[in-house]
């Protein structure tokens, strides 16, 4: 399995520094609330050694995902910058929206799945899945790898990079 940039592990960020990130996104998130006057409480976390950022509640928040949560992606890049811009150091924050990004997740561990078992059952020897964003290609690549006789890999350039899940030899 290949590593996309959110699959890759940061050494070094100490606990204060994410807890940092998240307060400094936080009030990012905030501003941007007040701006496009949303209702949404902010919450911030550490997980798995980065700065989680969800924001929940309001009525319009659905309009900060957009489709295929395009919108959201943005978000999550320009709240990324806001916090480097503070800290001077890259920031791998993850930003979730209205639980679209923990439906998301859910949705393709199933695929990931889903697509592994195909496989192993299947005279298809590989199946290529339509072109995500790095964070859902990561959900998947974890998801088939808990599955056994199968592999993934991502093949193909961003925007159109995609999963492809192989049988094993």
């Amino acid at each position: 399995m290949e590593n996309d940039s959110d699959g890759e592990e940061r050494s070094g960020a100490s606990e204060d520094l994410l807890v940092r990130e998240g307060d400094i996104a936080g009030d990012y998130l905030e501003r941007l609330l007040d701006l496009v006057d949303y209702d949404g409480d902010i919450d911030l976390d550490v997980e798995a050694g980065r700065a989680v950022v969800s924001i929940d509640g309001g009525e319009d928040l659905e309009k900060l995902v957009g489709p295929r949560g395009n919108v959201l992606e943005a978000l999550q890049e320009l709240t990324r910058l806001a916090v480097q811009q503070e800290t001077g150091t890259r920031s791998r924050l993850m930003l979730d929206i209205a639980g679209w990004r923990a439906d998301r997740r859910e949705e393709l561990r199933d695929l990931g799945r889903a697509t592994a078992e195909r496989v192993l059952a299947g005279g298809d020897d590989r199946i290529r899945l339509q072109p995500m964003t790095p964070f859902e290609r990561k959900v998947v690549h974890d998801a088939v790898a808990t599955v056994e006789g199968v592999h993934s890999e991502s093949e193909g350039e961003d925007p159109r990079r995609r999963v492809v899940v192989f049988r094993q030899s």
